[in-house]
């Protein structure tokens, strides 16, 4: 078990994981030890299929596979510490498992969306949220964490911080930047009640948006505003990347404003528009279908 403390300390301060990426980790790897309530070092690559086993009796293969990804990074940093020699899981693959494109609004839709009545101080800070959303791709974690002094509208940029701390500067368009200046001029002192608070969005008690309340916030507007879509804001996320690339954004230009430690996490998009291609092919093409 020692070993187990050991591994997500080195999470939190070597490879910097946000809790509840660790909180994961923890749920995944405490069940793998109580399985077996024996030394981890002593557990073999047969013990480690019968677990395998069981597991596909009991969960989906996207949840096997997040097992198998917490196990090998487990045992990778065993073998790296050289507790151990070699990692028992490493020559046990993932399984395959469907491939699921990411939802998203057409810009019809994003359109509808963003297009609700600004009548009060809420009205124009939730504008500002959604057009900076859209505009950003940002996380909902990132958005209400964005700090008041990491906003440049001089420059329409935001300094972002991501996962595992990670900074980067995303572009802001004009739109985004006139709501957001808008908010930041004329509403966010009225919400912020002689309070001091650095980050950017807040309630109606003067305290930082919360990730449940920006969900409440967005399901009130989608409500309002008729999209008869489920909605949420990885949504809003998956919009802002599908559309760049419609568009004729560059692959590597869209990973850097999201985010993305890896290519292959962005190259989801490219089906998504390769989808959207071949779906306007054949309804637009005149010879699109073998004529009867």
């Amino acid at each position: 078990m020692n070993y187990l403390d050991d591994y997500f300390i080195f999470l939190k301060t070597e490879k910097k994981l946000g809790n509840s990426t660790i909180e994961s980790y923890k749920l995944d790897l405490n069940s793998f030890y109580n399985y077996f309530n024996k030394d981890l070092k002593d557990i073999s690559v047969e013990d480690i299929l019968n677990y395998l086993s069981d597991l596909k009796k009991e969960l989906n293969p996207k949840s096997v596979n997040r097992h198998i990804s917490a196990l090998k990074g487990f045992y990778n940093y065993l073998v790296e510490e050289k507790i151990i020699k070699t990692s028992p899981l490493e020559n046990i693959s993932v399984l395959k498992t469907e491939r699921n494109l990411p939802k998203y609004l057409t810009i019809s839709e994003v359109d509808t969306l963003l297009n609700f009545p600004l009548v009060t101080t809420f009205d124009y800070r939730n504008k500002a949220m959604l057009e900076v959303m859209y505009a950003t791709g940002l996380r909902v974690s990132e958005l209400v964490s964005l700090e008041y002094s990491n906003v440049d509208l001089y420059n329409s940029i935001i300094r972002v911080k991501g996962k595992g701390k990670k900074e980067r500067i995303v572009p802001i368009g004009e739109t985004a930047s006139f709501y957001l200046n808008k908010y930041m001029e004329e509403y966010r002192n009225a919400l912020l009640k002689k309070q001091s608070y650095n980050e950017l969005f807040l309630n109606n008690h003067g305290k930082p948006i919360t990730r449940n309340g920006f969900n409440f916030i967005l399901e009130n507007i989608r409500v309002k505003t008729k999209i008869d879509k489920k909605l949420t804001p990885h949504v809003l996320r998956h919009s802002f990347a599908t559309h760049l690339l419609e568009g004729g954004a560059d692959i590597r230009s869209i990973q850097e404003m999201l985010g993305h430690e890896n290519i292959s996490t962005t190259n989801i998009y490219t089906h998504v528009v390769n989808e959207i291609l071949r779906e306007n092919y054949d309804v637009y093409h005149p010879r699109a279908k073998k004529e009867e």
